[in-house]
This record gives C-alpha cells, sequence and structure tokens, in this order.
C-alpha cells in the first residue's frame, strides 16, 4: 500500500539542511484567525462566518501587498521580499578578514609543505643574493589547494574552519541554504585564483575588502559571484 500522503494534503518533504530559511509561521499561536507566516490576529468579519483567507483585509485582497499589482513578494506568498528575512545577522567585515588570514595561513602551510616535498623552490640562491620568486608550479598547488579547501568546506557545512573559529557562515542569498558545489566552486574560483597566480595581496584586500562598503548585504566580489552572504552563528 503506498504511503504517499493524497494530493492537496498540504504535507511537504523533509528540508535536509537546517540553515535554510523558514517562513515565520513556526511562530505562529495557532489560532484559526492568525494570518500565516506569522501576521497579526484577523478578526472575523461582521455577521459571523470564517476570516478572509491568507490574512487579507475585510475588503479583500492582503495587508503584506500579496495580490496583484501590490507590489513584490517574497517566496512564501506575502512573506516580506527581503532576502535576509529569517536568516541570522550578517557578520562583521573585520571578522571575516581575520577568518580568511586564519585559512591562508593554514593552507599556506600544507603549501609550503608541498613545495618542499616537489624540490618547488620559492628561494634562488646566486652566488651572495637571495632572489625571491613565485614559481608556476608552485602557484598551481597554491590554486588547487585553496580552491579545494574553500569548495569543500562552504559546501559541507557552510564554514572554513576560520569561519567556524569566528562564529560565522556563508549561507544562499535567496533561501539561507548551504551553497551548492558549484556556487561553493564559483565563489572559490573568484576569490583564489587571482591570489594564486598574480596580485596576492591586492586582490585579497579589493575583493574581501569590498564587504566594508558593500550595502546592504556586505558581499565581497566573491560573494556577489556565487550569490551568497556571510551572516553569524553565535
Amino acid at each position: 500500500m503506498s504511503t504517499e500522503p493524497p494530493p492537496g494534503s498540504g504535507e511537504q518533504p523533509p528540508e535536509d539542511d537546517p540553515f535554510r530559511k523558514r517562513p515565520p509561521s513556526d511562530q505562529g499561536s495557532g489560532s484559526p484567525y492568525d494570518a500565516p507566516y506569522g501576521g497579526a490576529q484577523q478578526p472575523p468579519p461582521p455577521g459571523g462566518g470564517q476570516p478572509p483567507p491568507y490574512g487579507g483585509g475585510p475588503y479583500g485582497g492582503s495587508p503584506y501587498g500579496d495580490g496583484p499589482g501590490d507590489g513584490p513578494t517574497g517566496p512564501y506568498g506575502g512573506y516580506p521580499a527581503d532576502p535576509l528575512a529569517g536568516m541570522p545577522p550578517l557578520a562583521d567585515s573585520g571578522k571575516r578578514t581575520l577568518a580568511r588570514i586564519i585559512d591562508m595561513i593554514m593552507v599556506g602551510i600544507v603549501v609550503w609543505l608541498l613545495t618542499l616535498a616537489f624540490g618547488v623552490r620559492e628561494y634562488t640562491v646566486s652566488g651572495d643574493r637571495v632572489e625571491v620568486g613565485r614559481s608556476v608550479a608552485q602557484s598551481v598547488i597554491a590554486a588547487v589547494l585553496y580552491v579545494a579547501y574553500d569548495t569543500f568546506m562552504i559546501r559541507k557545512s557552510g564554514q572554513t574552519l576560520g569561519k567556524k573559529w569566528l562564529g560565522m557562515r556563508v549561507a544562499n542569498l535567496e533561501d539561507g541554504a548551504t551553497p551548492s558545489v558549484q556556487s561553493s566552486l564559483l565563489r572559490a574560483l573568484v576569490l583564489w585564483l587571482p591570489f594564486a597566480f598574480c596580485c596576492a595581496c591586492i586582490w585579497t584586500a579589493i575583493s574581501g575588502g569590498w564587504s566594508f562598503f558593500d550595502k546592504p548585504y556586505k558581499q565581497g566580489l566573491h560573494d556577489k559571484a556565487a550569490k551568497t552572504v556571510v551572516v553569524s552563528t553565535g
């Protein structure tokens, strides 16, 4: 015998992502006069009968602007079309910078150890001079490790180790969920490829520093490319 709910029962499959935004209906009082998604109570209409559906006013329409021509609405009907609604507050840009420095140091140590193991030298001794340079092989190793680390960690939980230790996570701007593999990879490529192959300090300052001035979502350039934001977890 099939255990699937009958059509129209309203039952939805469970969400796998615990961070995905929920409509504020979860906080309702359970009253039949509650507007859905946490709206204010609606009194019964004059003369008895049932209250207007979906929290509408006594003369039709919705107080939240979910009727035709009433302006943009969110993914939950009358729920306000604010992408940040239902998500934790945005993370501080200074903490984001510190978390990235932590990640850079940890991955940088692995890059250094691998360059030694493969004989890729950053320092060339010529007579009494020591020339500092970066080989293509070392750049490739750095790019692969930084991109792989960032992509894996963000896709897994939305957090690199630096972000986890400082109480932050990356989330989709649209729904608050943990970014997909494609979004995580795109975000990592924009952030780390220029860092590994050229203008490391300049690009890091531009891409990451963009969040200090961006309004209203505090996005770095890599966040804009992947349509993500960084929010606090604690």
